[in-house]
């Protein structure tokens, strides 16, 4: 049995989708099951609720073999230790208290680097990390960059001013990665059921890219000019509170890439394992071009 949390998620519904196709047994915990597809619905078991819940946890981890692991949004957290850490500690409990044998989790690179222990959001992902090693059992964290996907975020940006905006440095080149890369990954782990231990696994995507890089190979799959603006720091965070972002998630998040423009991401070497396929012309054109014709 493998348990997957939030399986509507953009990650955690792909992860589904492999597992489903690989037919195993899926448990799924769900918010809200009336989003699962009702075709979905009819292969998997269903347990309603949060997993930040120990009594949702304690239910959906039982005779589980393995759980994929992803926190979910909480854009309005008090605190970081709130989002992350309070959230996790039900189902650490629950990974003991049902035997639960593998935990594949998302988390973030940069352990061990200058700048993870004031890295906002990634050091709060990489202390989720060790509380849940903590429990002892066999963990494997996927370590990740920046996503593909989160430029759908400034689609609506690019059609009108052909523009995209974060505060880091058009010229530092990054690693980036793609969601559906990632769920192969965790999917891949989550159904051998060979390895034990502990351990991050990087996922890197094909190539490292600037901000300026990533406009010039937008202009060319969308077939017009679009540029790259780094933006202050302050203007960053101000839009983020203005969303409706709590002061200490809107904080966290611009520590993140400040922490990113100071090489965070730069930290974990390339190698044949962490590369992953899926190249950014090729998200472009398969996802950000259907977007922006929407």
């Amino acid at each position: 049995m493998i348990v997957v949390t939030t399986p509507t998620g953009t990650i955690g519904h792909q992860v589904l989708q492999h597992l489903l196709a690989s037919d195993a047994p899926v448990r799924v915990i769900a918010r809200d099951p009336a989003r699962l597809p009702a075709d979905i619905r009819e292969r998997v078991d269903i347990v309603p609720g949060s997993h930040g819940d120990i009594d949702v946890v304690t239910k959906a981890f039982a005779d589980a073999d393995a759980v994929f692991w992803l926190l979910p949004p909480n854009l309005r957290a008090t605190s970081l230790d709130t989002a992350f850490l309070d959230f996790t500690r039900p189902a650490c409990e629950a990974f003991t208290s049902q035997n639960v044998k593998r935990v594949v989790g998302v988390s973030a690179v940069g352990r061990g680097s200058a700048v993870a222990g004031h890295a906002g959001l990634v050091t709060a992902s990489l202390a989720m990390d060790d509380l849940i090693a903590g429990t002892g059992v066999s963990y494997r964290a996927l370590t990740l960059p920046s996503f593909m996907d989160n430029m759908l975020g400034q689609v609506e940006t690019i059609k009108s001013q052909g523009a995209f905006f974060w505060p880091l440095s058009p010229d530092h080149k990054r690693p980036t990665c793609a969601t559906r890369d990632i769920a192969t990954v965790a999917a891949e782990l989550l159904l051998d059921d060979s390895w034990t231990g502990q351990d991050s696994v990087p996922i890197l995507g094909p190539e490292d890219l600037s901000g300026n890089d990533m406009a010039q190979i937008m202009s060319e799959v969308l077939g017009r000019p679009i540029r790259f603006q780094q933006i202050p720091g302050t203007t960053f965070k101000a839009r983020l509170l203005e969303s409706g972002m709590s002061e200490a998630m809107a904080q966290g998040m611009l520590d993140m890439l400040e922490a990113k423009n100071n090489g965070l991401d730069n930290t974990e070497p390339r190698t044949s394992q962490s590369t992953t396929p899926t190249t950014f012309r090729q998200w472009c054109e398969e996802f950000l071009t259907p977007a922006f014709q929407d």
